[in-house]
């Protein structure tokens, strides 16, 4: 039997850290096999194994960092200090805080909240073209927005331009009701929730109206020369070799261009190539194009979906190795 002690600052601070009805400590206690209680100010932890203890106190620690820099303690956290912790890097999450990219029309402050989005964010900063590639939930399209209307608010870039590919994902455009832009707006629906949370739906619709934003299939941008625009593909798993290579080519100056998407995610017909895949492979020497790759750990949507998205992979990995053997 292994166990080890620590000291918290208050009871405000313990009940933080332990969350409601000890949430927080569940988790931890369930991750690493430990029992974890508090005398007062002491918690202590006690396990059967010593490495597994060690580990728990690890975990405890960056949750009285959240605390300390003034941070909400939600579960997605504290299973991502669980996460970090089993790969030893636990001291990179000191690292994400008090970078706010953006503020909501409500108030409410957009952080990245992993180390993975915190270097997304970095790289956007730093290139003038980035690639945010990675699995659904990990905010690659929320935070480019955000850099998006935070660049425009400071006066950085005179235009926001947010497209995608228009791809039938098992559902025929010409069912649907309407005209094209009636047919499209289904595919563009996240791209203006987004907008709408930042800048609230009177604003955006006043700037829309003046072409200050625009957000149009990625058809409509064949021919253009886009300057002093932030511009993001999003869903760029969808596009074609022809279509990744045109809108590249629409990059004018004093201008950023953000691309994403997931490439397990890919709706075109098997005798198509996705463009998004090759640029990868083209553009990854290129000095001021960057590249940044999300894992599971980088979700932040419900704990099933990085379940859902470890067991695809894990899926995956399983059928390619079936494949090599037979």
């Amino acid at each position: 039997m292994s166990d080890l002690s620590m000291i918290l600052q208050s009871a405000e601070q313990i009940s933080a850290v332990f969350g409601e009805f000890d949430r927080n400590i569940n988790l931890i206690q369930k991750a690493f096999s430990v029992t974890i209680f508090s005398r007062g100010s002491e918690v202590k932890i006690s396990g059967d194994d010593e490495y597994s203890v060690k580990k728990a106190q690890k975990a405890l620690r960056t949750l009285c960092g959240y605390y300390e820099r003034g941070e909400n303690i939600e579960e997605q956290q504290v299973r991502y200090a669980i996460a970090m912790v089993n790969e030893g890097s636990e001291e990179e999450i000191a690292s994400v805080s008090g970078d706010c990219v953006c503020v909501t029309c409500a108030g409410k402050p957009i952080r990245p909240k992993t180390v993975g989005q915190k270097k997304y964010c970095d790289m956007i900063r730093k290139n003038t073209v980035t690639f945010g590639v990675g699995p659904a939930g990990t905010g690659k399209t929320y935070l480019a927005v955000a850099l998006a209307v935070s660049a425009f608010k400071q006066k950085q870039i005179q235009r926001i331009i947010l497209t995608r590919p228009a791809v039938e994902a098992g559902e025929k455009l010409g069912f649907l009701p309407g005209d094209l832009q009636n047919k499209v707006d289904p595919y563009l629906r996240p791209l203006y929730d987004a907008l709408f949370e930042m800048l609230g739906q009177e604003s955006f619709s006043k700037l829309q109206e003046r072409n200050i934003i625009e957000v149009a299939p990625l058809a409509y941008m064949r021919g253009r020369t886009l300057d002093d625009s932030f511009i993001i593909l999003d869903e760029a798993q969808n596009t074609t070799r022809e279509q990744m290579k045109m809108f590249l080519t629409r990059l004018g100056f004093n201008s950023k261009m953000v691309i994403t998407g997931d490439i397990t995610q890919i709706d075109l017909p098997e005798s198509k190539k996705s463009g998004l895949v090759e640029a990868l492979k083209i553009l990854k020497n290129i000095e001021d194009i960057g590249e940044n790759f999300f894992t599971e750990k980088d979700v932040v949507r419900h704990k099933l979906v990085q379940d859902i998205v470890r067991a695809y992979e894990e899926h995956s990995g399983s059928s390619r190795h079936e494949g090599r053997r037979r």
